[in-house]
């Protein structure tokens, strides 16, 4: 999957999936009588052939029992949404299928029917407006502005910070000194008797940044710009946070945690990237909504200005509600604006999966699904036929 959450390598896919769905979101099964150790040996039993074969259709058919309900990216194209049914329907046995846009199963977990939904994800950013349970298709917008970007901000950071920082993934620390703010580390690294693939140490060094974010990085609330006059020069007056890379090194940051976020807003500001990671003015957020506004009727605006849902993981960061409101109320000083934002962390990070779940269990939705009998009678187009 690329950075479009769109499938490419639909093998790595398949397996992925089955791995999820299968070893990770159901129980163990359940130990057949003849194995759980109270009766005698199994190959003094009849029957033996009729388990082992009952188990090996089983796994041939994970899901034969279990309907299923996945979510896709609002610009998934429609060759991908056939290969998705193409391998539930005929790999895995499902009895029912149902495709549905994260948009609006993030509204739906909002309680919303018709929503502007901002969802400031990993990868990117995407805006899309929803109304009565469809995507208004022409309203989608999207930007690599996601937490992969602001890594790559953070990264940047301290790689032209004084003294520079040091990025050195914690599984690479055997042992450490503490030290005073801005001294040098002093830790032990481990060594490994074999090569460590570059794709672990990513992850590794992805999940430094992630604190980071976390507990450092804020966005300037307002008002105006953080590259205003006299913004920058009143944060460097207020308290700053203290952060402690893995090996040891500490310092404090004070004005640079709101201008590695400030990029996502203003495309002047932030620090300098490569020229494929920067972004233009209309990949910024408020760009974004503008013109996916600018893409519906003026009549519906105001409706969904009042019901504006945030999700996404990136969209946590300190300040990022209040910004958001506040770019809002600037760009569209007559309509009412209200944000509607769940207050827990896995809220909402998994909001499109909530929504789904709410949808799926809604008695109403039974007659929605895609039955193995339709799938078989009209094909894999039948996915985009129903699931709009």
């Amino acid at each position: 999957m690329n950075r479009d959450s769109v499938v490419q390598d639909w093998d790595a896919a398949s397996s992925i999936w089955e791995y999820m769905l299968i070893k990770r979101l159901q129980p163990e099964p359940a130990t057949h009588p003849t194995r759980n150790g109270l009766n005698d040996d199994v190959r003094e039993q009849d029957g033996e052939g009729d388990v082992a074969m009952e188990e090996a259709e089983a796994q041939e058919r994970p899901l034969q029992e279990n309907p299923l309900l996945m979510t896709e990216a609002p610009w998934n194209s429609p060759k991908s949404r056939e290969k998705a049914i193409e391998i539930i329907m005929e790999n895995w046995g499902c009895p029912a299928f149902w495709l549905s846009r994260t948009p609006v199963l993030s509204a739906f977990a909002a309680g919303k029917a018709t929503a502007l939904v901002i969802d400031v994800g990993g990868a990117n950013t995407s805006v899309t407006a929803i109304h009565d349970g469809m995507v208004l298709k022409r309203s989608i917008q999207r930007s690599p502005a996601g937490g992969l970007w602001l890594s790559a901000q953070i990264r940047n950071m301290w790689e032209n910070s004084e003294p520079r920082v040091s990025l050195t993934p914690t599984f690479l620390v055997e042992n450490k000194t503490p030290v005073d703010a801005l001294a040098p580390a002093q830790a032990r690294l481990r060594h490994f008797p074999f090569p460590i693939h570059e794709s672990f140490r990513a992850y590794e060094e992805e999940r430094v940044l992630t604190e980071y974010k976390e507990s450092v990085v804020e966005v300037w609330r307002g008002p105006g710009r953080y590259s205003a006059a006299g913004n920058e020069d009143f944060v460097k007056t207020q308290p700053g946070r203290v952060f402690e890379m893995p090996d040891g090194y500490n310092q404090m940051w004070r004005e640079q945690r709101f201008k590695v976020t400030e990029g996502m807003w203003d495309e002047n500001a932030g620090y300098a990237v490569a020229e494929s990671d920067r972004l233009t003015k209309a990949q910024t957020i408020p760009e974004l909504i503008r013109a996916s506004l600018g893409a519906v009727d003026v009549d519906l605006r105001g409706n969904l200005l009042a019901n504006v849902v945030v999700t996404g993981s990136t969209s946590l960061i300190n300040g990022f509600n209040d910004r958001l409101n506040n770019e809002l109320t600037m760009m569209y000083p007559g309509l009412k604006v209200k944000i509607h934002a769940a207050g827990l962390t896995s809220e909402r990070r998994f909001g499109a999966w909530i929504g789904g779940s709410i949808l799926a269990s809604l008695g109403t939705f039974h007659q929605m699904w895609i039955s193995r009998k339709e799938y078989e009678e009209n094909g894999a187009g039948v996915v985009e036929k129903r699931c709009k």
